[in-house]
């Protein structure tokens, strides 16, 4: 095929860099939205935050509605004491740090604790936020 003076030889990169850039706005816009999580509003104090570990605690959110949730799931207090119960005795987890709404009833956090504790857990941390 011959190229005379009025084709061009050469690839025309412009519709690419503007698909490409179309591509990342979508996905800069959408990664935020991405993300979801459990609405917890933690009670306020005036201890020091624990420094992180290199190993991660298992983490057990206790919603204001008095719901226990492992892993974003809910789960009844018996399947979740299996659970731990299990894991702990495959060396899978040492720590557990429970998260429960300030509104939650007392009551369903000390069952949990309780039940923690039979089931051999004996490193167990209450989250809450610094006081600013």
């Amino acid at each position: 095929m011959k190229i005379g003076k009025d084709l061009q030889g050469e690839i025309n990169i412009i519709p690419l860099v503007d698909i490409v850039l179309v591509i990342l706005i979508i996905f800069m816009i959408t990664a935020p939205l991405l993300t979801s999580g459990i609405e917890v509003e933690l009670p306020k104090t005036k201890d020091i935050p624990i420094s992180q570990k290199e190993e991660r605690p298992l983490k057990i959110t206790i919603t204001k509605e008095g719901k226990i949730k492992l892993y974003g799931e809910e789960i009844t207090l018996d399947s979740l004491i299996l659970w731990v119960a299990e894991a702990k005795k495959n060396k899978l987890i040492r720590e557990i740090q429970i998260e429960a709404d300030k509104n939650c009833p007392y009551g369903i956090v000390a069952k949990v604790l309780s039940e923690l504790k039979k089931a051999g857990i004996e490193e167990v941390g209450l989250l809450t936020q610094p006081e600013s």
